[in-house]
């Protein structure tokens, strides 16, 4: 998945979404020494633009949808990516070109990031990201993950979705997770909150991680799997319990 610095947006399917009330990430990387223009320094765009934005994001992200469920019971591996669990299917790029030819239609100036411009490996990804950011062709950018949770979708577990968000002077103002499989279209909008399916959404009510449910990924790569399962028994004594769905 295309890593976005402090990412204020989960997707968690069979347990109900709860999502911040607005947008605050920045697509700069975490590794960066440049500081990022935070969101009282950076003019919003305007709020016809936003509109826009979001319905692009939402008909992109259901294009790609389409071609998921097309393909529901699995896709043959092409290659891997870091590593041997890093992989991607033939059905990737499909839905990338898909989503990047329907930003293009309506927003042709706009520069565009997919997972198909990015190497293997965190820093790659945060090289891509800062790249684009030095080299900026426009104010806005899309960064888009085509198949969040390919592994998944490799083996045709229905928790895999389309993921894509547009930031303007690198910040995020729009992002947008479809899961075709329950036919939920999850958006966040900088300033406005997030919605399902046209529905306001909002953070749990629980106060303390005793009472929460804490969705944690299973990262490919090895450095990043250690941490994660020296987590676990840190948190599972203290949480209701712990979830690896494999989708962010």
């Amino acid at each position: 998945a295309l890593l976005l610095s402090g990412a204020a947006f989960a997707f968690v399917p069979p347990f109900g979404l709860t999502s911040t009330s607005g947008l605050t990430s920045s697509v700069l990387p975490m590794s960066s020494s440049s500081a990022a223009v935070s969101c009282s320094e950076t003019s919003l765009p305007p709020e016809e633009t936003l509109d826009a934005l979001l319905a692009v994001a939402i008909e992109a992200s259901k294009l790609a949808g389409d071609i998921i469920i097309g393909n529901k019971s699995g896709a043959e591996v092409t290659k891997t990516k870091a590593n041997p669990k890093d992989l991607l299917t033939e059905i990737d790029p499909l839905c990338e070109k898909t989503i990047r030819e329907a930003v293009a239609k309506s927003f042709p100036d706009h520069d565009f990031l997919g997972e198909e411009d990015v190497p293997a490996g965190a820093e790659a990804s945060q090289a891509a990201i800062q790249s684009k950011l030095d080299n900026a062709k426009s104010d806005y950018l899309w960064v888009v993950d085509p198949i969040d949770g390919t592994s998944n979708f490799v083996h045709g577990m229905p928790l895999n979705c389309p993921s894509v968000a547009c930031a303007y002077k690198g910040e995020v103002v729009v992002a947008v997770i479809h899961d075709p499989h329950h036919e939920e279209t999850f958006s966040a909008t900088k300033g406005r909150g997030s919605f399902l399916n046209g529905e306001r959404i909002r953070v749990g009510e629980q106060s303390t991680i005793g009472d929460a449910i804490v969705a944690m990924g299973s990262p490919p790569a090895e450095e990043s799997m250690k941490m994660s399962l020296k987590a676990l028994p840190v948190l599972m004594p203290k949480c209701r319990t712990i979830r690896m769905i494999g989708s962010a």
